[in-house]
């Protein structure tokens, strides 16, 4: 009688544990806020900033999934972003990316929404040290919906070649 009960114990603590543990939803970095989605014309504002730091970024409806990839910054502090597609590219007007460099001074670009289009955005270069300049790239899509997203923040330092 006493294995019975034990049993039944251990199956129902194990059923909870396993419940308690595929209840919850994978999450990922969400803003309740979308990106404006206007971002200004290349501007200096001449004040340097001390840090660069990144926010969350929007979640895309499902039906408007894209990816965007930021590469790592080279030597000479060319930054490239490429539109990779994904099931929702029909779906998405523009893509805007702003640039906003270790010295506080920013530039936009588009790139285009066919696959495999890329832009190389020109970040700061260092001075040839392992640990450089940071800068910080932004990428905000907009839908046929006339919505906004903001899908990507992401930093990136500068490399020496050694």
């Amino acid at each position: 009688m006493q294995f019975r009960i034990t049993v039944i114990v251990i199956v129902l603590l194990c059923g909870a544990i396993a419940i308690a543990g595929c209840t919850g939803t994978q999450t990922s970095p969400v803003s309740t806020t979308p990106g404006s989605g206007t971002p200004a014309a290349s501007s200096g504002s001449g004040s340097p900033t001390a840090t660069l730091t990144t926010v969350p970024t929007d979640v895309l409806p499902s039906q408007n999934i894209v990816q965007v990839d930021v590469g790592e910054k080279d030597y000479l502090g060319i930054i490239p972003v490429i539109f990779q597609g994904g099931m929702g590219m029909n779906s998405i007007k523009k893509v805007d990316i702003k640039l906003t460099r270790a010295d506080g001074t920013t530039d936009t670009a588009t790139v285009g929404t066919m696959k495999g289009d890329e832009i190389d955005l020109q970040g700061t270069r260092g001075t040839g040290s392992e640990r450089g300049q940071t800068d910080r790239v932004e990428v905000w899509v907009t839908t046929n919906e006339v919505q906004t997203y903001k899908i990507v923040d992401v930093l990136r330092e500068y490399r020496s070649r050694g």
